[in-house]
This record gives structure tokens, sequence and C-alpha cells, in this order.
């Protein structure tokens, strides 16, 4: 019975002790979810983050717009240039010569210009001199057409009368010499009669030869007038020259517009055999050398604006449902522990990283699997990097999104985009 009554007790103490352990383990476990839940509620429940996340700048490749050869280099990788910086230089030989030789076409053309102005006045006041004169010509002779037509009216009445004389005259003198036949008129008034008929017989030929002669003179002045007629036409004939020269002046202008836009060509050309830096940045990815043949389009090295740098998030599409514009971000590079940058949330991509790949997934596709997308995030920040923490394009960085205040929009507004890029560029 002893023995029985000392083993109860020690169960019954050893009960008591595993109770309260229990009691104590329940009691931490409590406690831990408590903590965690107060770490979550006032750390982790307004905040999003990803370790998906890299630096990004929008880099300038250049390369040449004509073909030529390198005769200088003014840079090497890692340099640092600014905007208007002379980075190359292409031997200018060949394309000074083309200007050279262009400048020299649209000189001539413009002598040739000149010359067809001068031979278009000259052309115009001449033809029209011409023409002025053969009208006043053609003018002149009808002046005199009318004036041989009234004076032949005036010969052909005297005529008339002259034929009318000479007709009274006549029946007197044949009168004078049938009553001289028959003694029964003198001698003397047969004579006055015959006399008066000679003298109207010779005044109706002296009209009909003037009728004849003013006949002649205008006909003459007809001919003068077909003759005045045609040396018209021949001038306004010649007036056509002037269009024909106005013609030739305008094609000239056409080429000398030609040249001109060859020349500015030429000389673009020229240009661009000093390529220049079109921004600020570091020199990176060089891989030229004097004397070597480039291409248009060959890339040539890169200009990365480290200054400008922003940042890629790369977010679950389930993580992005409290996430704002404007919103502040923690940012963190592995290359810099302990070091924190800030910045705002500047903008949601349009779509997933996998919706703008080179192959992007069929999922109308019979063999679909579901798999949880990311959507990249662009984030500016705040100010640019300090000198002893810069940036370079690719690091790997820890982004934390500060979803507290959810007032933002979820898309850039229309008028946004520039003022997000310059707040960027501060």
């Amino acid at each position: 019975m002893p023995e029985t009554n000392a083993s109860g007790r020690q169960g019954s103490e050893k009960g008591r002790r595993n109770g309260l352990r229990l009691y104590w383990l329940a009691g931490l476990c409590l406690i831990a979810i408590v903590i965690a839940c107060g770490y979550w509620w006032l750390f982790l429940r307004n905040r999003v983050s990803t370790d998906n996340a890299y630096v990004v700048a929008d880099i300038a490749a250049i390369s040449g717009r004509v073909p030529g050869t390198i005769s200088k280099i003014r840079i090497d990788n890692d340099d640092f240039v600014g905007q208007g910086d002379l980075l190359i230089e292409l031997d200018p030989r060949d394309y000074r010569t083309e200007m050279e030789r262009q400048r020299a076409v649209l000189a001539r053309i413009d002598a040739e210009i000149e010359q067809a102005e001068v031979s278009v006045r000259l052309t115009d006041f001449r033809t029209k001199a011409q023409v002025e004169a053969a009208e006043a010509a053609l003018q002149g002779a009808k002046e005199r057409k009318i004036e041989r037509n009234h004076h032949l009216e005036e010969l052909e009445q005297n005529y008339k009368g002259a034929m009318a004389d000479l007709s009274h005259f006549k029946r007197d003198y044949e009168r004078y010499s049938n009553l001289l036949e028959e003694r029964a008129g003198s001698e003397q008034q047969r004579d006055r009669a015959s006399t008066a008929f000679k003298k109207a017989k010779a005044r109706a030929e002296a009209i009909q030869a003037q009728i004849a002669g003013a006949k002649a003179s205008l006909a003459a002045v007809l001919q003068e007038i077909d003759q005045a007629e045609a040396n018209l036409q021949s001038s306004k004939a010649d007036r056509l020259q002037v269009e024909v020269e106005t013609k030739k002046l305008a094609a000239l202008k056409s080429r000398r517009t030609e040249a001109q836009a060859q020349l500015t060509a030429a000389e673009l050309n020229l240009s661009y055999c000093t390529i220049e830096a079109p921004i600020s940045g570091y020199i990176a990815q060089k891989r030229i050398q004097v004397g070597e043949r480039v291409q248009p389009g060959q890339p040539l090295l890169a200009v990365v604006p480290l200054q400008q740098a922003y940042v890629q998030a790369n977010f679950k599409e389930t993580e992005l449902e409290d996430v704002r514009l404007g919103q502040p971000v923690e940012i963190e590079a592995d290359i810099y522990p302990g070091h924190t940058y800030s910045g705002k949330v500047a903008g949601i991509r349009a779509g997933t990283g996998a919706a703008f790949s080179l192959l992007p997934p069929e999922n109308a596709t019979g063999n679909w699997i579901k798999v949880v997308q990311r959507v990249p995030v662009k984030i500016h920040l705040d100010s640019p990097p300090p000198s002893e923490y810069p940036l370079r394009v690719g690091l790997s960085l820890d982004v934390t999104v500060l979803t507290k205040d959810k007032s933002g929009a979820r898309l850039v507004e229309r008028h946004q985009p520039r003022q997000i890029s310059q707040v960027g560029q501060q």
C-alpha cells in the first residue's frame, strides 16, 4: 500500500508538471501570435515588397547617320559627357567635296536664272515693241485705205460729171456739124463745139487715168494692210516666246530648289561627320577604334544617364491591389547594404511582362497552367543618387511600397506623363 500511494503521488506531480509546461507553451505561442500580429499591424500591413527590382535608365544608343571612316575618338568607356559634347569624328573629306560640288551646281543655276530673267525681259520688251509697231502700221494702212476710197469715190463722181459733160458736148458737136453741112450753122459754132467736146473728152480721160491711179494706189494700200496684218500675227506669235522663256525660267527655279535641297543634304551629311552626345551621361559599350569603317545605324557606344536613373520593380499581380501612383517607396540596393533611397510610384505598366515578351503565352491552348504574372512598376527617385552611393543600370534592388495612402490614381492621367518625367529628372 505505501508503495502504491507513493507511485500515485509521483504520477500526479508529473501530470501537474506536464500541465504547467503545456500552459506555459500555450502562453508563449499566444504571446508570439500577438507579437506577430502587432508587428504585421504596425509594420507590414501597409507595405508591399519585392526583390525583383532593378535600376533602369533611358540609355541613348549612339550610331552614325552616314557611312564613314573614324578619324578621331574623343571619349572612352566610363567617361562622363555633357549634352552636345563631341564624341566621334568621321573623315569629312568626301562629304566636304560633295558639298562644294553642290554649291558650284547651285551657283551655276543661279547664273542661268539671272540670264533667263534678262532674256525674259528682253524678249518681252522686243516682242511688245514689234506688236505695237505692227499694230501702228496696220492702223496707218487702214487709214490710208479709207483716204484712198474717199479719193476714189470723188474721182468716180467727177468722172460721172465729166462723162455727162462729154456726152453733152458730143451732141452739140454733132448738131453743129450737121447744121454746118446743111449750111444752117456757122463753122465758128462747130469749132467752138468741137473744142468744148475735145476738152470734155480730155478731162474725162484725165479723170479716168486718175481713177486708175487711185485704184492702183488702193490696191497697194490693201497689200500693205495684208502685210501689216501678217506682221502683226507674226509679232503676236513672237510674244509667245515670252511665255516659253518664262516656262524655262520656272524650270530653272525648280532645278534651283532641287539643287538647294541637295546642297542642304550635303551640308547635313557633312555635319553628321561629327557625332555629339544627345544627352548627358556616362559612356558605356564603346566598341570602336580609329580607322574603323562604320555604317549608318551601326551601334558605336551608349550614353547612360545615371543621374536620371529610375527603378523598375516587378510585383506579382496579387500584390498590386493597394498600389497607387505617388505612394512613397523605400529602396535598398544589394551593392550598398544599409543605405536606403526614397522614391515615389510613377507608373504601373499597361501589361504584364509576359504580355510584352518576344513570345507571349498562348493561354487559349489546351495545356494551360495558371502562373502568377508580374507587372512592372516604375519608380522615380526623389533626388539623384548621392555621389558616394551611385546607382548603375541593372543593379538588383529591394523595393518596398508604402500603401497607406490610397488616394492616388492607378493610371497616369493624360496630362501627367511629362510632369512625372520632369520630376524624375530633377
